[in-house]
């Protein structure tokens, strides 16, 4: 079994390397080099199918369920408000900075660490999959969802995402449209054509200021945001076509057609779903994983962002160190320290999982959790 100092300084290694590895989602084959070569230098075997990477703890028992903890090493673009150079890592005031640091890297790692710290564990009740997946940034065919009809008996999973080691129990699916106003081009110097600009943005409007129905006390279970707007070919030319993009993020209380159809009966636009939609998640509050991430503190709460749990059909919790705040901006980092106590809290967590395994739980359970 590595000794503590490994399993923090080991990972550690493992993310500034990856940090200064370009891995845009679709182009992660590098870090995917990196990942396989660092697990198969501690001895285990690895699975790979394009740019993901999976593996098995090395008692692996066919008969019994297995938990997968599984994180991504794609990320984002980096914004042009970078100070520094975003694929140069490094260490100020116990800050790692750089892009893919806090998402998802510093969880990935700690994943790894907990992984290798298990790996030759015998007698464990549950096996454990490691999955470092591609493609999480984009939703894409060949990430995750790709891989899931291969790996062995999932029963349930840890999605490594950044919530500061607090317990997601359940978070928003997610629904992409485009969509397009149609008008008429014309010359912008007469008094001709039907501006498509301005029939987008009645829809725009519309979708800024709508609120699907709340019921009881809980938050609006439906967010539509317009996040990208094209339209022109040049300035005296009246746009004839306005596309525009709308975000949507939802829990349990609308289906996806639901959904759609209040916006079709509301809106001239035409509408195209993208594909590739995300579900909704949720994780029972008596779950013995829940119950045992609860056992040493740890508090729950609803996740208004997606992430790969969207793909799976098993209990998922969505648990890593960092901060979602920080995802996605400008100099992005990770507080070392939190890599650290990420990998104690995920270690500690599956002992009390382990100790606990067989015990029945007779508590009712509350529909509460699927309200996010």
């Amino acid at each position: 079994m590595p000794d503590l100092y490994t399993l923090s300084e080991d990972p550690l290694d493992l993310l500034k390397k990856m940090i200064a590895t370009p891995s845009f989602s679709g182009e992660e084959n590098d870090t995917a080099d990196l990942i396989e070569a660092f697990l198969q230098q501690h001895h285990v075997f690895t699975f790979r199918k394009r740019n993901n990477i999976w593996c098995y703890n090395k008692y692996f028992d066919p008969a019994k369920p297995t938990l997968l903890l599984n994180s991504h090493h794609d990320t984002v673009r980096p914004t042009k408000a970078y100070h520094f150079n975003p694929f140069l890592p490094f260490i100020q005031e116990g800050k790692l900075y750089g892009l893919g640091s806090n998402d998802a890297g510093g969880c990935l790692v700690s994943l790894i660490a907990t992984f290798l710290h298990f790996h030759e564990f015998e007698n464990m009740p549950y096996n454990l999959c490691l999955a470092a997946t591609a493609e999480e940034e984009t939703s894409g065919e060949y990430g995750l969802k790709s891989v899931l009809p291969e790996l062995h008996n999932i029963a349930f999973a840890i999605v490594g995402e950044p919530t500061q080691m607090e317990m997601a129990v359940a978070e928003k699916g997610s629904m992409v449209l485009d969509c397009t106003s149609f008008g008429k081009p014309g010359h912008a110097a007469r008094e001709e054509g039907d501006n498509a600009i301005y029939k987008a943005l009645l829809d725009i409007q519309w979708f800024s200021d709508f609120i699907f129905p709340i019921e009881g006390d809980l938050a609006s279970p439906v967010k539509m945001t317009v996040t990208e707007v094209h339209a022109g070919l040049q300035h005296n030319i009246v746009p004839g076509e306005c596309d525009f993009t709308v975000d949507i993020r939802f829990n349990h209380s609308y289906t996806p057609k639901e959904i759609l159809t209040t916006i079709q009966n509301h809106t001239n636009c035409q509408i195209k779903v993208r594909p590739n939609l995300m579900k909704p998640s949720f994780i029972d509050g008596y779950h013995p994983l829940v119950m045992a991430g609860k056992k040493i503190g740890k508090t729950t709460y609803c996740s208004p962002t997606s992430s790969d749990q969207g793909w799976l059909e098993v209990p998922s919790l969505k648990m890593g160190p960092g901060d979602s705040a920080r995802s996605h901006t400008a100099d992005e980092y990770i507080y070392v320290e939190e890599i650290r106590s990420g990998i104690v809290t995920y270690i500690w967590m599956l002992e009390n999982l382990f100790s606990n395994h067989g015990q029945k739980k007779t508590l009712v359970v509350s529909d509460n959790y699927y309200n996010c």
